[in-house]
């Protein structure tokens, strides 16, 4: 595209710029005009042709010229919004400043004495020249005027949307358009889909990726638990100033997720032209999830004089969320859960024709959306459960965290698909969806198995918790706590899934793994309870789990028995140290997976992570909900355990560990992953502060919610032998046959409630979600690399 001699002379001016020491007048248009006027240079280009090394250099040794460089493309983009860039020439500069504008900005960014630059008025700036009456608009920060104009050339016909125009000289006025006549895809809020053009796809595409670069000052600041700092950019782009804020909005939306990346239907067609819309799409979705960050703080800088009256009263209000939060339409639910379902499903088609579709690659940012969505709008959240729709999502989620679980440059996605899991458990219908026999087969390395959407979802758990990496293990208590919220609905477990949990429950139960970390008790009980609410609410279809109980039943009579004597306390921590690793013993009937399916891999070597902050423990991430007779849900008192002393134990007093550890807790939220590697090792801290005591373990043991399950042993066990005794029998399908029928009406303790662990939003996940969010933008803006090798603060970058 760019010719030579263009690519030189862009080149020379670069060099100019570089070793001038007299900064050079903002009116000397024959020296600025070359960055942008004849060169016809693709984003690739400039930022080859402009080396990091020499906007450092610049930025220090001439600082006035870097300030006059951004100005004037500042003031070029602003000039092409008010006239709609008519010729072709216009076009080619707008593009050239977007180009040069996305090359700067993060190097203003990582300079702390230049972060205000953009939000100061810069002299003559504004409407440069023009004897303009409106002072007002002359006195924006540079920030502001560039951001109306990014907003105005995306509806600029011609240039990024079609003309509305009749006749062959009619140019349409840019001020008095309505953008909402040029929303880009038909969709939520519009029927019209426009006809799909290139160029148009490849200019927004552009425009999109100097916004993202925008709001990208969010990397240069550290981690901080001060949810009430808000990115200005954002604010402001997303404020009522912004006059495009809606159309572009549902523009955003539409192309998302009415994107097919089958290539229009035709298979193959992918190979046969660039598909300019899959990176668009991957711009819009980026800057969806970046915009959508909740707002409800005070902006740390005023936007400008005039609007500070009324931002000391109120928050600003992101019109984004807003918008999104009030999408109401059954039809427009329908079409988003469509869209990001076909989207979230993509990578795991495996087709009669492999390579036939075109395989895309933004996978999280559509999951960061489906949170956002359901997190934001809540009628968009039971529309989602309303219907069996909600396993469109699920067994995409289940593929991810199973494909993952080896890869520790991908410990971000796991969090993010076990949250959006959490946040769905803790809805009835999730439960209840659930017991949709799974048929589909996609093609995971899992045992196989015949049974429903439950045993899918057990079994890909157990997977997780048993051959995953290391870095997985805070993820465990949530894993089982959504394995809780499900268990009362589960109708009828697989003999698989049932073996699985119960092989779960015995190597979280071996007193060594017990007594080796504070929280571990806690797994234990997690189990007990999902054990508990199936025995007690669907007793009658689980025959399977019964079976699978009597068998392991020594598990059982073992947790009661668990000694507490400092002599086992010793004996049990011993064998820590030879076993180091029982919990991926695997049953022998592992071994036959799912057809097409390939192992779970660990990250290559040289493959770029970001770290994230640690995640708030689960009775941070969750507030307990207790289901009354008629299905509502009651928020419980916090003053209980994590693990709720059911009526029949409630004599024994006192806290549980996880309270008097609550203080540490909150602390640890904002270290990195990098950082608490450094603690661990420095202070090898958990085991040198805390040892297992009889007090301490006396003090959980007496709560282990064993009842139940010791009643069922002991009705059903002798039942059991008498008739392998009587009729000669070793063959479990009689045995299972008799326990169908059976029944212990009136002979279990009363059914407890059912307690739902419902997520609940706090600054902990808020600021996990902050750093996971840029992270992976950081990591999948490649091409060109936006932030590469800049001294981002957010989050560190590691190469595996």
């Amino acid at each position: 595209m760019g010719s030579t001699d263009s690519k030189l002379n862009f080149r020379k001016a670069v060099i100019q710029l570089t070793t001038k020491t007299q900064p050079v007048e903002a009116t000397d248009d024959a020296f600025w005009d070359q960055f942008w006027a004849d060169t016809t240079t693709t984003v690739q280009d400039v930022f080859a042709l402009v080396p990091a090394a020499e906007i450092r250099a610049l930025r220090e040794e001439s600082p006035s010229n870097l300030a006059t460089l951004c100005y004037k493309a500042v003031e070029k983009l602003v000039q092409g919004a008010e006239s709609g860039c008519p010729t072709e020439r216009e076009k080619q500069v707008i593009l050239n400043c977007t180009c040069i504008l996305t090359r700067i900005l993060p190097y203003i960014f990582e300079d702390q004495d230049w972060r205000g630059f953009f939000w100061s008025t810069v002299p003559g700036a504004g409407r440069a020249g023009t004897d303009e009456l409106d002072d007002d608009d002359g006195a924006r920060p540079l920030a502001e005027s560039l951001l109306l104009a990014i907003a105005d050339l995306l509806f600029c016909p011609d240039f990024t949307v079609h003309s509305h125009k009749r006749g062959p000289d009619l140019v349409e006025n840019m001020q008095s358009i309505d953008s909402c006549e040029y929303i880009w895809e038909a969709g939520v809020g519009f029927a019209q889909s426009p006809p799909l053009n290139y160029i148009h796809d490849l200019n927004r595409t552009e425009l999109l990726r100097l916004l993202l670069t925008c709001f990208s000052e969010a990397m240069y600041l550290p981690p901080s638990s001060d949810n009430t700092v808000l990115n200005p950019w954002v604010t402001f782009f997303c404020s009522t100033e912004n006059r495009h804020a809606l159309p572009l909005f549902t523009s955003l939306l539409n192309v998302v997720c009415a994107y097919d990346p089958v290539g229009y239907g035709i298979p193959y067609n992918h190979l046969l032209f660039a598909d300019y819309r899959e990176q668009l799409v991957e711009q819009a979705v980026q800057i969806l999830i970046v915009t959508l960050e909740h707002d409800g703080g005070v902006l740390q800088r005023p936007a400008s004089p005039s609007s500070m009256e009324e931002q000391e009263f109120t928050g600003p209000e992101n019109l984004f969320v807003n918008y999104l939060s009030r999408i109401h339409r059954e039809e427009d639910f329908d079409f988003v859960l469509k869209g990001l379902a076909r989207l979230l499903t993509n990578p795991l088609m495996q087709t009669y024709l492999p390579n036939s579709t075109k395989k895309i690659q933004f996978h999280q940012e559509l999951l960061v959306l489906f949170w956002k969505l359901c997190d934001f709008n809540k009628k968009f959240l039971f529309f989602v459960l309303k219907s069996s729709d909600v396993l469109d999502i699920l067994v995409p989620i289940l593929y991810y965290l199973n494909d993952a679980r080896a890869d520790q440059s991908r410990v971000g996605l796991m969090h993010i698909g076990v949250f959006i899991l959490l946040l769905l458990s803790g809805e009835r219908n999730f439960g209840v969806r659930l017991n949709k026999p799974y048929s589909i087969h996609v093609p995971m390395d899992i045992p196989v198995f015949t049974g429903t959407h439950a045993d899918l979802l057990i079994v890909v758990f157990h997977k997780i918790i048993t051959t995953g990496h290391q870095r997985l293990q805070p993820l465990f208590d949530c894993l089982l706590t959504i394995v809780v919220n499900v268990s009362p609905y589960l109708k009828s477990l697989s003999m698989v899934a049932a073996n699985k949990l119960l092989h779960l429950l015995e190597a979280f139960s071996t007193s060594w793994f017990l007594f080796s970390a504070a929280q571990n008790h806690h797994l234990a009980f997690f189990l007990l309870e999902a054990f508990n609410n199936i025995i007690q609410y669907q007793f009658d279809g689980n025959c399977n789990l019964v079976y699978a109980i009597i068998r392991k039943r020594n598990v059982f009579h073992q947790m009661a028995n668990l000694p507490s004597d400092p002599a086992s306390i010793q004996k049990a921590l011993q064998r820590k140290r030879k076993s180091p690793d029982v919990i991926s013993r695997t049953s022998s009937q592992e071994t036959v997976s799912m057809e097409g399916s390939h192992p779970a891999v660990p990250a290559e070597p040289g493959t770029l992570k970001a770290s994230l902050v640690a995640m708030p423990g689960i009775d941070k991430l969750t507030e307990k909900s207790q289901v009354s007779e008629d299905g509502t849900m009651v928020s419980v008192l916090k003053s209980d355990s994590v693990h709720t002393v059911h009526p029949d134990q409630s004599a024994v007093g006192g806290t549980s560990d996880t309270e008097s550890n609550s203080g540490k807790d909150s602390e640890d939220v904002f270290y990195t992953e990098a950082e608490m590697e450094r603690r661990r090792l420095s202070s090898a801290s958990s085991t040198s502060f805390w040892a297992p005591t009889p007090e301490w373990i006396l003090s959980w043991k007496c709560k282990l919610p064993l009842q139940t399950i010791m009643r069922l042993l002991q009705v059903l066990v002798p039942q059991v032998e008498k008739i392998c005794i009587d009729k000669g029998l070793t063959d479990e399908s009689e045995i299972l046959k008799f326990l169908q029928h059976g029944t212990l009406v009136g002979l279990l303790p009363v059914p407890h409630p059912i307690l739902i662990r419902k997520y609940q939003a706090n600054a902990g996940t808020a600021m996990w979600f902050r750093t996971y969010m840029w992270g992976v933008v950081y990591l999948r803006n490649v091409d060109p690399p936006i932030w590469y090798d800049t001294d981002v603060r957010l989050f560190e970058i590691q190469r595996m």
